[in-house]
């Protein structure tokens, strides 16, 4: 039927028959180790930068105008780079009856937002070098609008 991986001279194949090239699986587990080798060392690669070691952060959300605390408001983390550019990865907490909450974070800069309903959203940008740190945001109820109209 088949000499040397082609068909004799007048025969057909078989309609069940499947000629497999092994060639292109390998070709394929090549280059997805590839892409597996490259991703893994720039994940590496992107760790040397940042600081070693963490600082527990512990923050307080109260109301501005009376503090009094706010329970269950967002409080949202972003690790920021070098370049000001904020990144992918982060954590999102809530805070407790009393406004508390607190996290264990890596040294460096990092991004705070915190939102609740009823407030404005609170943002500001925190280096983080000590081994432990307190922060107390005090939410602010929002403003009037500008309008031309009054």
């Amino acid at each position: 039927m088949r000499e040397g991986g082609i068909l004799a001279e007048g025969t057909q194949r078989p309609s069940r028959m499947r000629v497999y090239n092994i060639r292109r699986p390998m070709k394929k587990l090549s280059i997805l180790a590839i892409v597996v080798l490259l991703g893994s060392l720039l994940a590496f690669a992107d760790k040397k930068d940042e600081p070693q070691g963490a600082s527990e952060v512990k923050f307080q959300v109260v109301k501005a105008d009376n503090g009094k605390p706010v329970r269950n408001a967002s409080v949202i983390l972003h690790p920021v780079t070098k370049q000001g550019w904020q990144s992918k990865k982060g954590f999102e907490l809530k805070t407790d009856s009393e406004g508390n909450t607190q996290l264990a974070v890596p040294y460096g800069k990092v991004r705070v937002q915190v939102i609740a309903p009823g407030f404005q959203t609170y943002g500001e940008d925190f280096v983080l070098t000590e081994p432990t740190r307190e922060i107390v945001i005090k939410l602010e109820r929002p403003k009037d609008q500008y309008t031309i109209y009054k």
